[in-house]
């Protein structure tokens, strides 16, 4: 087996849709640009995004866009709208897109460690 070298990619958010913008980091995450590429192997490389804070929300999303998760209790469903999420931490909108665009397995806590937002 040969030995897996990661490379670390470097992006600018500003003025990109956060989706848009999602869907490369997933691909650099998952390794689907190298040629060695396997399903069963994580040989990702590290991204860091830049100025995630100027990037740009298109249409009424700010206000109409819901994420939700329980709480494991009943009536624990919980809403929190991307406004409120976008307000605390811009980059917590793109690491929630992008972790939703990773394959549901067990190499996806993995690779999203790899991924570094700053604002």
């Amino acid at each position: 087996m040969q030995e897996i070298t990661r490379e670390i990619h470097t992006i600018d958010g500003e003025g990109k849709a956060p989706g848009r913008l999602a869907t490369e980091i997933a691909t650099l995450l998952i390794g689907k640009h190298k040629t060695a590429f396997a399903p069963n192997l994580d040989i990702g490389d590290h991204v860091q995004v830049v100025n995630a804070g100027k990037m740009v929300v298109t249409g009424k999303k700010l206000e109409q866009k819901n994420y939700y998760h329980h709480t494991g209790y009943a009536k624990g469903l919980r809403t929190k709208q991307m406004k409120t999420v976008w307000e605390e931490n811009p980059g917590e909108v793109l690491r929630r897109a992008v972790s939703r665009m990773l394959p549901k397995n067990k190499h996806r806590t993995e690779r999203l460690k790899r991924l570094a937002i700053s604002n």
